[in-house]
């Protein structure tokens, strides 16, 4: 779809001309409002991506969680858009994988239920749909943990009036930027 296409390339551009002062204010925010959401909803399971490029920087939000003692879960990718969900210990123990991803090394592999997700993406709209980088990964993926809050995190540009949406798009609980 060449609707998608054209307003990937453009998000990711914007994003990556993003200065590194208003990166980290946005960042530090996001995290808070992240932080806010886990402790309401007395969260002890949160699946998240570890950030790469110019993705929004959860690091310091992952570091927390681990400290509180909350199982912060990350996915592998593997082929046929499938992902494998590892368990966390810490930062400094990671693997690369696929598409210059990273994920926890030693493959404690994590099956229970999982309270929250913490979803990146491209362009998010006001009904909650995403637009990710194309290879499927996530809408595969979000169909299965229907309890589960599925929260998607982006700058405020990346938020726009309708992103082009498929059958097969999972619409998440709600945004935060």
């Amino acid at each position: 779809m060449t609707e998608k296409k054209e307003l990937r390339k453009e998000m990711l551009a914007k994003r990556d001309a993003l200065a590194g002062d208003e990166k980290e204010k946005y960042d530090v925010n996001i995290c808070a409002q992240i932080e806010a959401i886990i402790k309401a909803r007395d969260v002890k399971v949160v699946h998240t991506y570890l950030p790469m490029g110019s993705e929004i920087n959860i690091n310091p939000l992952i570091e927390k969680m681990l400290a509180a003692g909350i199982t912060v879960v990350n996915p592998k990718a593997l082929k046929q858009r499938k992902l494998q969900n590892l368990v966390l210990n810490s930062l400094s123990e990671l693997e690369e994988g696929i598409y210059g991803t990273q994920h926890p090394a030693g493959g404690n592999e994590y099956n229970g239920d999982i309270d929250l997700f913490v979803i990146p993406g491209l362009a998010f709209d006001t009904n909650n749909y995403r637009l990710g980088y194309g290879s499927g990964y996530y809408d595969t993926f979000l169909v299965t943990p229907p309890n589960a809050y599925k929260v998607g995190i982006c700058y405020p540009f990346q938020v726009v009036d309708k992103v082009p949406t498929e059958t097969h798009d999972v619409q998440l609980d709600k945004v935060v930027w």
